[in-house]
């Protein structure tokens, strides 16, 4: 059976809307297009 009162303690609130917005654009993540232009740099010099 499940025990709530642990899974209680463990709950943790998803971010507000702001809160998930700042946390995903101030993350600076590799995209395909910043793969593509460190290959085209690459390839000029």
């Amino acid at each position: 059976m499940i025990d709530f009162d642990t899974e209680i303690k463990k709950f943790h609130p998803s971010l507000e809307v702001e809160e998930a917005e700042d946390a995903i654009y101030n993350n600076d993540l590799t995209d395909a297009v910043d793969i593509m232009i460190e290959m085209m740099k690459e390839k000029e010099k």
